[in-house]
């Protein structure tokens, strides 16, 4: 982790136009725990604004099926590490009841996950460059772009870079 990807998904998903797009927007943080009865409750409760008590996944997915039928939704499923196909097939259902031009958006570090969810395209995030990384850093701490005006701080600022592997939310 570290490389941004829950951040860029919250920068679309609260982004003004992309809210304008959608009828609907869900966000659900779903982790190791694939647990579809809860997932589809976190997802109705982030669409309705309720807590959601059921544990009956028929009455959970029927609720959800009728929420989202021909609205067109964004659906952002963060940081997923579960790869197993039957999972994914069952949570999905109520899915398929949306508009054209529906979207999900999930952020793993496996994967396996992209490839079992089938989506449209997986982008991968790679780490920053040692520049780039001195840049954040000298952005961040100095308030500056490069360490120019500081060089008695840049080979500290350079051990920080090379402890920090690249990844931008370490730095």
């Amino acid at each position: 982790g570290g490389v941004g990807k829950t951040t860029l998904a919250q920068l679309v998903y609260n982004d003004k136009q992309v809210e304008d797009h959608f009828d609907l927007k869900a966000w659900t943080c779903v982790s190791d725990d694939f647990d579809v009865i809860r997932l589809t409750r976190t997802i109705l409760s982030s669409i309705t604004k309720r807590t959601v008590d059921s544990n009956d996944l028929n009455l959970l997915q029927v609720e959800l099926k009728e929420l989202l039928s021909r609205k067109k939704f964004l659906l952002v499923l963060d940081d997923v590490w579960n790869d197993n196909y039957n999972y994914w097939v069952d949570l999905s259902l109520p899915f398929q009841a949306g508009a054209q031009g529906s979207k999900i958006v999930v952020t793993t570090r496996n994967e396996e996950v992209a490839k079992i969810m089938s989506l449209d395209r997986a982008y991968e995030l790679k780490s920053l460059s040692t520049e780039d990384c001195l840049s954040v850093l000298a952005q961040h701490s100095l308030e500056t772009t490069d360490f120019s005006s500081h060089k008695s701080l840049e080979e500290i600022g350079k051990e920080i870079v090379i402890k920090c592997n690249g990844l931008p939310l370490a730095l």
